[in-house]
């Protein structure tokens, strides 16, 4: 009897072996996309940004006062100014350090603009390009704050408000959204859900409980 001629159906297993290619391919770009997501913030270059805690720091005192601020919070804007000038005059006094903390939680009221976290970037992209005009323009963020469930500032209204204090120089760096991963780690890392929250020398404050008595001594 003749052998039997063999059928091996070379288009199937070439359209096999393309699906594996696809599959094996689509899985790589899976892995970084996820990695990409995971991966920390680039943390801004400043002599007066600390990369690790994310503090932009005023001041050489012994005592630290920490601030963790979002710019579209009303309280924040009520805690700065009942306490903003005190705070930075003690700063500049060498009387304390201030340690100042863009964070981002309320998103949620910028009709998707994501204002709180590209307020607190740009003032990381100030620090960085500008570290002399970081307090102005932390100063005229809490001056120009927009309402909740606004839309916020936009990033070229940031931009002007950076060059209002001197740091014209961090116009592309605002436009490029360089460091709004950065806040967002920060955010997460300190654990923050209410702002502001306040630190005095590492211990964290609760001021429903009449704890700023604590910050207020500091400040006389």
């Amino acid at each position: 009897m003749a052998a039997a001629k063999s059928n091996t159906n070379w288009f199937a297993i070439g359209v096999s072996a393309a699906v594996v290619v696809v599959l094996v391919a689509l899985g790589a770009v899976v892995v970084l996309l996820n990695n990409q997501a995971t991966a920390p913030g680039v943390a801004p270059e400043s002599a007066i940004v600390n990369q690790e805690t994310g503090a932009i720091s005023f001041g050489d005192g012994e005592d630290e006062v920490d601030t963790y601020v979002d710019f579209m919070c009303p309280i924040c804007g009520d805690f700065e100014s009942q306490y903003g000038e005190q705070l930075q005059t003690a700063a500049a006094n060498g009387d304390i350090t201030l340690n100042v903390h863009p964070v981002s939680i309320l998103d949620r009221y910028s009709q998707n603009t994501k204002y709180s976290t590209r307020a607190a970037g740009a003032m990381y992209c100030v620090a960085e390009k500008a570290p002399d005009a970081a307090l102005d323009f932390f100063n005229l963020l809490f001056e120009q704050q927009p309402a909740e469930n606004t839309p916020g500032l936009s990033d070229d209204e940031l931009a002007t408000l950076a060059e209002q204090a001197g740091a014209g120089a961090a116009a592309d760096c605002i436009a490029d959204g360089t460091y709004m991963s950065f806040v967002g780690d920060q955010t997460e890392k300190h654990e923050i859900q209410g702002t502001p929250t306040v630190e005095v020398n590492g211990k964290r404050l609760d001021l429903a409980k009449g704890e700023i008595s604590e910050m207020e001594k500091l400040l006389g």
